[in-house]
């Protein structure tokens, strides 16, 4: 699951969209800038460094008191998007559901080792420059809403994961914008002891002529 932190409706509700598993790669596994996001320059692949909450048993109906029970841990995750077409629809499904698109990692901290997840400083740094430094105080809502929210009326199974939106500083806003292209490298950096990912950015080949 993912629910976006940057942005509210009108009626104050979170974005949320769902992320197909086969996304998710290894921190330091490349990323891949699929045939229908080419060229890189138009699609604007783009990054996003963001907390990411491991559940750790059936949550449904919990109260933002009682939310942390429920978290097992806290990762990180850089939610690579694609604001061509992330822009062109209200659904944003599509445009963050590329196969080998999420780097996650590359340790679960457990939440009793967290208490509170609002002061973990994130960082995304590409290609040795940093283009994001923020913290997890910045959500919109916090990990506890987060859960909590969610779970109304859905069982959130023991292993979701969720990611939780991203600071300031992503590149498709930057003037000029910032993508990510093939041979670029991206670091993305989350304190308390969850670390660093490290992933080389690759374009996916054309088919090859028959």
């Amino acid at each position: 699951m993912q629910l976006k932190q940057t942005l509210r409706n009108q009626s104050s509700f979170p974005i949320l969209f769902l992320k197909p598993v086969t996304t998710l790669i290894g921190p330091n596994a490349p990323i891949v800038i699929p045939r229908a996001a080419q060229p890189p320059e138009e699609h604007l692949p783009d990054y996003e460094v963001e907390l990411t909450i491991v559940i750790g048993k059936a949550a449904k109906n919990v109260s933002e008191a009682d939310a942390l029970d429920y978290v097992l841990g806290y990762t990180g995750a850089n939610d690579v998007s694609f604001r061509k077409h992330q822009m062109a629809v209200s659904q944003w499904g599509f445009s963050k559901g590329f196969d080998n698109t999420n780097p996650i990692g590359p340790c679960i901290v457990s939440a009793n080792a967290i208490p509170d997840p609002q002061v973990i400083p994130l960082k995304a740094v590409v290609n040795g420059q940093i283009l994001q430094d923020g913290s997890t105080s910045d959500q919109i809502f916090n990990v506890r809403q987060t859960v909590a929210f969610l779970s109304q009326g859905t069982t959130l199974e023991p292993g979701t994961i969720i990611l939780t939106g991203t600071p300031k500083g992503v590149g498709f806003v930057r003037k000029p914008p910032i993508y990510l292209k093939h041979g670029d490298e991206v670091r993305v950096s989350l304190g308390n002891g969850i670390g660093t990912l490290v992933n080389p950015v690759v374009e996916e080949e054309s088919a090859p002529k028959l």
